[in-house]
């Protein structure tokens, strides 16, 4: 039997966009002479789809289409498609389905029966689980298909434990090999934890594994597809965050093909397709703003932002205060130039004037402080807003991980926009992304932007080792607080830090949820991105 895994970049709730993209993937797959072709989790509703399934109107066409797309589906060649069922009874109101169509008809469909409620999940607030997962019959094999986090219960491998284990149940039906409807998020090597949880299950029952994963994002969250058979102790794998399909014709595989990819480069790729599909899939005029201060954070935004849309989409724009170093005047204007972006200067000191001079009898007698150096960042970031609202496009927000953890960002200055590119990124791996970056496109990053100590300028000498610890420092203890989740105490110890130095930053990210909480949606490379996924009270006290 020949099988079809299509790794394809749905929009959420496109019903009809993405029913006719599965349409042209089975007559592709057709030619090839497939007998089953098998999509992805919740297909046409595309993933996540949230509220979108509390309208009984999304749920009802959502049916139409999908029977409709059935009959358009080539004679001969089976369809396993993620769907939505209605749940009859008790419960919440629906099931995350798996259809199984040929010649037209339904023929069989199966129920999720692991719902994840965790990071940026919350199917419990939608669907009914299965409670009894069944094999299904189909030309005379037995096929064990279940869902996305069904195969996420492996014990030996201490994954998320269930009371219920489906992959177990299904083996224990004696099926010929086990399918998998996937939209699993895209997080920094992530997929090697995947291939352990199958290579498990294939070791453990000797059975061929079909996993089929969405591509492309939605909002915030980034599917890198890797959709992959593993068979005979060996893996078959089509391509990271790119539509493919994946042709594999049962018990002929011989030799594994993977492509291997560094942390930085899957981030440089998932940034890239995050960029694209924001914008496009938001039918936004496909043009954004950077503000271009000649730092590593916009330099870098900058240069995603060229690879994702081309640089006719870009445009920089540089605002000069006169806090502004003619070094990275130079900076911002030679990037732009490597880039190929149009650049505008928009300086602000007049513009500062008038703030002080306005504020100047409410101000008086006060020292300078934080309140003047954030009405430069406010004053940029309303300029890059008017350019966005006057000429169509979005503002790209440039700030990194380890700024929005601390605070060390305006609200409504430089946090202004649509979309935050760099906010799941350390510090120290901005520059780990640059270097990469003038590696594969000739150096576009001016090297003065690389090894110049960071800095805001919004004050003489001002540097950011002023206000933090040094981003090395700071930056390993955000990872333990906020990936791994560790206690002040914890995190110490762990790094050998003094506990006072430790505490500080903690106390600080959580003093500064407020900010976050207003911030741009941030597209996200790890399971703990600032966002939808990181649930943490703005009024509390956590010591």
């Amino acid at each position: 039997m020949k099988l079809a895994l299509a790794q394809i970049n749905t929009r959420v709730g496109d019903l009809d966009g993405n029913a006719e993209k599965v349409r042209q993937y089975c007559e592709k797959a057709h030619s090839q002479g497939v007998d089953l072709m098998v999509l992805p989790e919740l297909t046409l509703p595309g993933y996540p789809p949230l509220d979108l399934l509390e309208y009984d109107d999304f749920v009802v066409r959502e049916h139409d289409v999908r029977e409709k797309l059935a009959q358009y589906i080539p004679k001969k060649m089976g369809l396993l498609i993620g769907g939505i069922a209605r749940h009859k009874g008790h419960g919440k109101p629906l099931h995350n389905a798996a259809y199984l169509y040929e010649d037209g008809q339904c023929i069989g469909v199966r129920f999720k029966q692991l719902l994840p409620t965790y990071d940026v999940f919350d199917e419990r607030r939608y669907f009914e689980p299965e409670t009894n997962p069944t094999i299904l019959l189909w030309r005379g094999l037995k096929l064990g298909v279940h869902i996305c986090e069904d195969l996420w219960n492996v014990r030996e491998l201490d994954q998320k434990p269930y009371a219920q284990n489906p992959v177990l149940t299904l083996a224990q039906q004696a099926p010929d090999l086990l399918i998998n409807l996937c939209a699993s998020p895209f997080a920094i090597d992530k997929h090697h934890e995947r291939h352990a949880l199958i290579k498990n299950v294939v070791t453990n029952y000797n059975l061929p594994y079909i996993f089929t994963n969405l591509v492309g994002a939605n909002t915030d969250i980034i599917f890198d597809g890797r959709s992959c058979v593993i068979d005979n102790g060996q893996i078959l794998e089509a391509p990271a965050f790119k539509e493919s399909l994946l042709v594999y014709e049962l018990g002929t595989l011989t030799k594994s093909s993977i492509i291997p990819a560094s942390p930085m480069e899957q981030a440089l790729d998932a940034l890239t397709l995050g960029i694209r599909d924001y914008i496009v899939k938001s039918s936004l005029p496909k043009k954004v703003y950077i503000g271009l201060s000649g730092g590593i954070d916009s330099a870098v935004t900058a240069a995603l932002a060229v690879r994702a849309l081309g640089p006719e989409s870009a445009t920089g724009v540089a605002m000069p205060s006169k806090y502004s170093s003619q070094g990275s005047l130079d900076d911002a204007s030679r990037l732009a130039s490597n880039l190929g972006i149009e650049l505008i200067e928009l300086p602000i000191h007049q513009l500062i004037q008038s703030f002080d001079s306005t504020l100047h009898e409410v101000f008086d007698s006060t020292p300078q402080n934080v309140a003047e150096e954030n009405i430069q960042a406010r004053t940029r970031g309303t300029l890059l807003m008017a350019l966005a609202n006057k000429f169509g496009g979005i503002v790209l927000v440039t700030g990194n991980k380890s700024e929005l953890a601390m605070g060390y960002a305006t609200l409504y200055g430089d946090m202004n926009g649509g979309l935050s590119v760099l906010g799941d990124l350390y510090k120290t791996e901005v520059y780990e992304l640059a270097r990469l970056i003038n590696n594969r496109s000739d150096s576009v990053i001016p090297e003065s932007t690389i090894v110049k100590p960071p800095s805001a300028e919004l004050r003489p000498n001002q540097m950011d080792s002023d206000s933090l610890p040094e981003y090395p420092v700071l930056d390993a203890v955000l990872k333990e607080y906020i990936e791994e989740q560790k206690s002040t105490k914890e995190i110490a110890k762990y790094l050998d830090f003094s506990e006072n130095l430790v505490r500080s930053i903690t106390t600080m990210v959580n003093q500064t949820e407020y900010k976050r909480q207003q911030a741009a949606p941030v597209l996200r490379l790890r399971e703990k991105a600032f966002g939808s996924g990181r649930r943490i009270p703005v009024v509390k006290y956590y010591g």
